[in-house]
């Protein structure tokens, strides 16, 4: 694989078994993402479409083996990381982060945001000193613009544009490099969206960070997009550049999307 690729994914396929009768065995599958193949730039932005429920988020979760795929190949960083063992992939979970598409649901309310931040730092023996880690605490809020006091209060006390925020600095804690966006913004205001979306540009611009950006909205997606893919019962039907795709679309199901 060239050194220019962080992510190659090569025949993914994920199929949920179908079980029925006395024994529950299993009767059929249902394949949620269906030998489905892409390659992501260092750097760059991957859009991925797709009406709700076509296997938009159960690509991007196996790609971090939230989910285990049934067959294919993750590369990144030349390695299939479907071979890592735990140990590997403890080490590996420090390079590639998901955002979630819940704020609220992805944060524990039990929790105040210093702890939230902190979790990760002491799960991977990050900055063992507690002024480094209150240091590193600072440099996170002030990366996605939230005051310093925000360690000390608990996700209910925020908007949910200030939540989302504090997720994004969770996934950026452990300075990764690539970063599963699984519609970040559609739990949102469509005044905090744009927010939140020049955010991860800027984020992606300063420490040069690679996405797999997961959307409905197609204009979110053209905005923040290198390449845009799109998803259709579990297949990926088309895969351009951004000015390309949404210029002069190809597949009938794309141009069926973009006209409603």
């Amino acid at each position: 694989m060239s050194s220019e690729y962080l992510l190659e994914v090569n025949n993914l396929t994920k199929r949920f078994p179908i079980k029925g009768g006395l024994f529950g065995r299993e009767v059929g599958a249902v394949k949620a993402v269906n030998n489905v193949s892409f390659k992501i730039k260092k750097g760059e932005t991957l859009g991925l479409v797709g009406e709700s429920g076509c296997g938009k988020t159960t690509l991007g979760r196996c790609i971090l083996r939230l989910l285990e795929p049934s067959s294919g190949e993750i590369i990144y960083n030349g390695r299939n990381i479907l071979d890592f063992g735990p140990k590997e992939m403890r080490e590996l979970r420090r390079k590639i982060q998901i955002i979630f598409q819940d704020p609220y649901a992805s944060l524990n309310p039990r929790m105040t945001i210093g702890s939230i931040l902190s979790e990760p730092l002491h799960i991977h023996n990050l900055f063992e000193g507690k002024k480094e880690r209150q240091k590193r605490l600072y440099e996170l809020l002030d990366q996605v613009q939230l005051p310093k006091d925000a360690l000390n209060k608990y996700p209910h006390e925020f908007s949910g544009g200030q939540r989302q925020r504090v997720c994004i600095a969770r996934a950026l804690a452990v300075e990764p490099d690539f970063i599963v966006c699984d519609e970040p913004v559609s739990a949102l205001d469509v005044s905090v969206q744009a927010q939140v979306i020049n955010l991860l540009t800027d984020l992606q611009k300063d420490l040069g960070l690679t996405y797999l950006f997961i959307a409905h909205d197609l204009k979110v997606v053209e905005y923040i997009s290198t390449k845009v893919a799109v998803m259709y019962l579990g297949n990926m039907v088309e895969l351009a550049e951004a000015s390309e795709l949404y210029g002069d679309s190809k597949h009938p199901y794309t141009k069926a999307l973009f006209s409603a």
